[in-house]
């Protein structure tokens, strides 16, 4: 394979990122490593990472699956220490619609993914070293310049995203353990093709987590890089661990957007938790996918009536904004009062009590709210701010 090249960019002397090099990013990113938390010694002088359902066993020089782990000197070492991208937006955008309600998530991530979902968005990031198209410069940072960010952002929350956060689970830790000392509530975006043992290493740190769930198909899963078992599990586990759970499905047309197939996700959810919000999302063709059409308001409203008929409580349509009717507002159960009113991702009404009850019938809510009385003053939809460390 032709080598590829990236910029890297470091502190310079005026306390400001300068590109300084052009080297092959494999050896780039192998420098920006440490020690890693989740594997275990295997027979045979091999390793075997447990961050993600993949479970690869290394021998020694070998990587994942993700091409950012690599078993280095009898130990695995795992990205940390840059950020790939960084930016402060509404929560809303992740999507966490039951998690502080109307603030700012000051995002961060890294290089690579375990899958390699033919229509990522974040591709550029996510396929580094498995697409020579995917390149894009990292930043060396430490975690507290990253918290420092945040505060100067005005962020509430903290979350892991952009790439695949399981990969990078011990840098994410790093950062979430001093974010801690400031307060900030921290969260992952995932595929949810997690293990048991990273979940038990994040629980300590996250409150919030937004699982993928993209098809109720394996065949379909295992064209992405993953299994359908795998996300499952994960979606039971996150929320058996008491950590807040949202699930997305991004709804393509012809490819996962039957009535037969978002019923049996609604299901599935269903059995779990109907309280557990359901994201159903608008498809654009992008990267590799480019031939089915784009999702439709009428298509994420059928897919959105279908999860309430199934019985989901919360059930929101996402991405094209001011288009779907109430399916962006979350509405209390009980008496079906709308408590949040949001267009796209501002939220234009926050009508919940600090224990998080309905002002109307007082029913309680389930999600992470604002534990003080806040007003909200809409502002309209911003892009994300781009975030100076």
């Amino acid at each position: 394979m032709k080598a590829r090249q990236a910029r890297e960019e470091v502190t310079g002397e005026n306390g400001r990122p300068a590109v300084v090099s052009d080297l092959n990013l494999a050896d780039l990113l192998d420098r920006y490593t440490a020690p890693g938390v989740l594997w275990r010694q295997e027979e045979g002088g091999k390793i075997r990472c447990v961050a993600c359902g993949h479970r690869c066993l290394l021998a020694p020089g070998r990587r994942g699956i993700c091409k950012v782990r690599i078993h280095r000197d009898g130990q695995l070492r795992v990205p940390f220490g840059y950020v790939a991208g960084v930016a402060s937006d509404p929560i809303e955008k992740k999507p966490f619609f039951h998690v502080l309600p109307g603030t700012d998530a000051l995002t961060f991530g890294m290089l690579g993914c375990d899958f390699h979902c033919s229509y990522c968005q974040n591709w550029v990031t996510s396929q580094a070293l498995r697409d020579p198209a995917a390149r894009a410069p990292i930043q060396v940072v430490s975690p507290e310049q990253l918290v420092a960010a945040a505060v100067r952002a005005g962020a509430r929350s903290i979350i892991s995203s952009y790439n695949e956060p399981l990969i990078t689970a011990e840098w994410a830790v790093a950062v979430f353990q001093r974010a801690w000392e400031h307060g900030f509530l921290c969260g992952f975006v995932s595929n949810g093709n997690a293990t048991p043992e990273a979940l038990d290493y994040l629980q300590p740190w996250i409150r919030c987590y937004k699982v993928d769930l993209k098809t109720f198909d394996d065949r379909r899963y295992r064209s992405l890089g993953g299994t359908l078992a795998h996300v499952l599990e994960t979606i039971r586990q996150v929320h058996a661990r008491g950590v807040w759970l949202e699930v997305v499905t991004l709804v393509v047309p012809g490819w996962n957007d039957s009535d037969a197939e978002l019923r049996d996700i609604a299901r599935f959810l269903v059995s779990v938790s109907p309280d557990i919000p359901w994201h159903v999302t608008a498809f654009h063709p992008d990267y590799q996918m480019t031939e089915p059409r784009a999702t439709t308001a009428s298509d994420l409203i059928r897919a959105a009536e279908i999860g309430a008929g199934e019985g989901l409580r919360y059930v929101y349509a996402g991405n094209l904004p001011g288009r779907v009717g109430p399916w962006e507002d979350t509405r209390c159960p009980s008496c079906g009062y709308t408590v949040v009113a949001r267009i796209g991702y501002v939220v234009t009404r926050y009508d919940l009590t600090t224990h998080g009850a309905c002002r109307q019938c007082g029913a309680r809510l389930p999600g992470l709210w604002h534990q003080q009385e806040i007003h909200l003053v809409p502002t309209g939809w911003r892009q994300p701010r781009q975030v100076v460390l």
